[in-house]
This record gives C-alpha cells, structure tokens and sequence, in this order.
C-alpha cells in the first residue's frame, strides 16, 4: 500500500475537509439560537385521497427544509445570513448559528423571513434530490 502525496508536508487531503469549516470559530464567544427542523411536502388530492403517486411521509419524499431559529430581541437589520449547498451560517450580535445541514440544498431557490412577533427567522430551503423512484416529478 503506498500514498502518492504532491507535497510530501501535507497531513491531510482537502477533500477530508468537511464543507464549511471555514465558518467555523470556536472562539466566537456567542451562544447558539434554539432551532428546529421541520420538511416540507408538497402533496395534491391524487396523493392524498387516491394514493396515486409514490410519496409517503418520510423526509425522502419532501421538496423543502424549514429551519426556525429564535432570535430574542433581535431585528432583521442585524441578522447575517450565508446558506451554502450544505452549510447554513446565521450571525446576529447576540447570536451565531453554524449548521451543517443533512441533506443539500439549492441556496438560490430558498428564502427566509423574519417573523418579528415570535421573536423567529424562518428559512425554506429547497432541496437538491436526485431524481430516483419516489421524486420523478
């Protein structure tokens, strides 16, 4: 067995590097937000009541991703929000949210809203499937 390295100084390969690291401070002295996760599905009449389509309840079969994150006495002005194919990067004076998400996401078709009376940022991210058996649509 022998590793053919191009820089022989090198300890590891850049594709052992998770995606998104470089947001990551552990020095950032901000706490983390209360968040959750919840999926999305898009479903019509022949789903539910005919059971024409192939889709069932699992997370394999939703198109969206919604994040809600707590932002106590926070206004929209001062949130900073990066989302990458697999990473969601949230900052807030108060706050910093650095999410490594469970599945990939198209950044340019999602969108966020601040909803000021719950104090909430709720962000829709769309996700990248792959056209299999159950998402042919």
């Amino acid at each position: 067995f022998q590793v053919k390295s191009e820089d022989s100084k090198t300890i590891w390969n850049m594709e052992d590097i998770p995606e998104g690291s470089e947001f990551d401070d552990i020095w950032d002295p901000r706490e983390q937000p209360e968040y959750q996760i919840l999926f999305k599905q898009c479903v019509g009449t022949e789903d539910l009541f005919f059971g024409m389509s192939r889709k069932d309840p699992s997370t394999a079969c939703c198109e969206d991703m919604v994040i809600q994150i707590k932002l106590p006495e926070t206004e929209y002005t001062d949130i900073t929000l990066d989302i990458q194919e697999k990473v969601l990067d949230l900052r807030t004076p108060k706050k910093k949210l650095l999410l490594h998400l469970p599945y990939c996401v198209d950044s340019k078709n999602s969108k966020a809203r601040f909803l000021s009376e719950e104090e909430t940022l709720e962000v829709t991210l769309r996700l990248s499937r792959q056209f299999d058996f159950i998402n042919f649509a």
